[in-house]
């Protein structure tokens, strides 16, 4: 079965306390949800028009599984936190089997 995966690529980070409480109930979430973090603020070599913002990937093992977890209700609570403190361009994809 194909993995699923959350990216993340956030364009704005306007309010940092909103990120930081979004950090705290999303890891949780995350976690019980059956998500792994893969990658958070590593290191980006940006190329063909990208630009090195802040990346986030989760991996999950399926596709279903990474949108249950989005759809979860403690999931639902950290979106509720971060509100309009980011604008970020943030996809729920499938793996390749």
């Amino acid at each position: 079965m194909a993995k699923g995966y959350w990216v993340s690529v956030y364009r704005v980070i306007s309010d940092p306390e909103k990120l930081a409480a979004y950090n705290e109930l999303a890891r949780p979430a995350v976690q019980a949800g059956g998500g792994r973090v893969m990658s958070r603020d590593g290191r980006v070599a940006a190329r063909e028009a990208g630009i090195a913002h802040r990346v986030v990937l989760v991996e999950f093992d399926s596709f279903d599984q990474a949108v249950a977890a989005y759809e979860s209700e403690a999931y639902k609570k950290a979106l509720a936190a971060l509100s309009d403190g980011v604008e970020r361009d943030f996809r729920i994809i499938e793996g390749i089997d």
